[in-house]
């Protein structure tokens, strides 16, 4: 995760509101410099005036001198309910590397600010799980914990995701279960977490919060606030006998929100899954579970070294074993083709309302050619000048979610 520190300078129609990966807080938390208040200052300024110009608020002089006021007084300031909720609707409008975005408006904020401990923290999540899981009716949500204060660090949720299942390492070299969590199941297991008895492929990890400048502590998930689905494919039968199977709910807990220069370390999010997510890259991609070359011996296919037809076949059939798996079952999930065409009219919408809207092009995002080129979009739909105040997606980009608002200004 890299620390890179957001411009203060804005492009028209942008918001200092970001969702980001954990680095450096933006003050020192032994003691706050000049130039960093004189940073929060800006943030606060630019935040508060299109605050109260999104939402028709009147002017907002009168806010700003309290803002200002107590920045001067205590080295941060609070935001108000109302404020809180549209930052973080923003943020999400303004995600670049999230395909989920149009659905910005419906986020529900449940505003925790008051909790700061980890039991507590824990406790929450699970809640925030129940209610987003909703019965497999997934809905958008995230919840706000204790922010950073000058000398006192806000607290944070150590997993990726608030649901994530277990990355064994063997005597041998090898992984049972998820590669991509082998470092948070060291640490629970670090923490005196035992395990799966015996150790299976998903095994659900505990959460693992760490207070304010306090230690970690884990905190296991209630068995019935995680909902799954197995996974199989509506025309071939032997594919249930692989054994697969995803939760419901990805709930984003390892990026911190900013909103106009106050940072909030912990804040858990949710949309829901592009079936692309979980049958392309999660269980697909040679780095993670690895499934392909298995369906493809089911299929009879021909694996030739030197061409990989094979493996689109593969893909193919399980992404619509995914999409036909949690749809059966009644849980939301969306097909990556209608998906990109909402976020292009979704692009054009927001240059229609002066905002900047710019996307990355990480394969990740756009992982499929065809469906791009099925709805027109191109490269130049996508791209386009990063905002101040963006952050770059970090080296590795591979476990970034689709829907559920990837690294990038939580502002769309």
């Amino acid at each position: 995760m890299r620390d890179q520190k957001a411009r203060s300078a804005l492009l028209p129609g942008e918001v200092p509101v970001a969702l980001n990966q954990h680095g450096a807080p933006p003050w020192p938390l032994a003691g706050g410099g000049e130039s960093a208040v004189d940073d929060l200052h800006a943030s606060a300024r630019q935040f508060i005036t299109l605050f109260h110009a999104e939402n028709h608020a009147g002017p907002p002089f009168q806010r700003l001198w309290r803002v200002h006021r107590e920045i001067e007084e205590t080295g941060t300031y609070w935001h108000t309910p109302e404020e809180l909720a549209f930052g973080a609707r923003a943020a999400w409008r303004n995600s670049t590397r999230c395909i989920g975005r149009p659905y910005w408006h419906s986020l529900e904020v449940r505003d925790r600010r008051e909790v700061a401990s980890a039991p507590a923290i824990a406790a929450e999540c699970t809640a925030h799980l129940r209610e987003a899981t909703n019965g497999g009716q997934i809905r958008p949500m995230i919840t706000v914990f204790a922010p950073d204060r000058p000398y006192l660090p806000g607290p944070r949720i150590l997993n990726s995701q608030v649901v994530r299942y277990a990355g064994h390492e063997t005597a041998d070299g090898a992984v049972v279960g998820d590669p991509a969590n082998v470092d948070v199941t060291r640490l629970a297991r670090h923490l005196g977490w035992p395990g799966g008895r015996p150790a299976a492929r998903f095994d659900v990890l505990p959460l693992i919060v760490e207070e304010g400048g306090g230690l970690a502590a884990l905190h296991e998930l209630p068995a019935d606030a995680v909902l799954e689905v197995m996974i199989r494919h509506p025309d071939l039968a032997w594919f249930a006998g692989l054994g697969l199977r995803w939760y419901a709910v990805p709930m984003i807990s390892d990026m911190y929100l900013d909103i106009g220069g106050v940072r909030y370390p912990a804040a858990p999010f949710n949309g829901w899954h592009v079936c692309t997510e979980i049958g392309s890259r999660d269980l697909g991609d040679a780095s993670r579970y690895d499934q392909l070359r298995q369906i493809a011996q089911q299929l009879g296919l021909a694996m030739d070294p030197g061409r990989r037809r094979w493996k689109d076949r593969a893909m193919t059939e399980l992404n619509l074993a995914v999409l036909h798996s949690f749809t059966a079952s009644g849980v939301t999930i969306s097909d990556n083709h209608p998906e990109l065409a909402r976020l292009l009219q979704h692009m054009r919408r927001e240059e229609r309302h002066d905002r900047a809207c710019p996307a990355d092009q990480t394969p990740n995002l756009y992982r499929h050619p065809a469906p791009a080129q099925l709805i027109g979009l191109s490269s130049r739909d996508v791209s386009g000048p990063v905002p101040p105040g963006h952050h770059h997606p970090p080296p590795s980009v591979a476990d970034a979610p689709l829907i559920g608002v990837p690294e990038g200004r939580f502002m769309e």
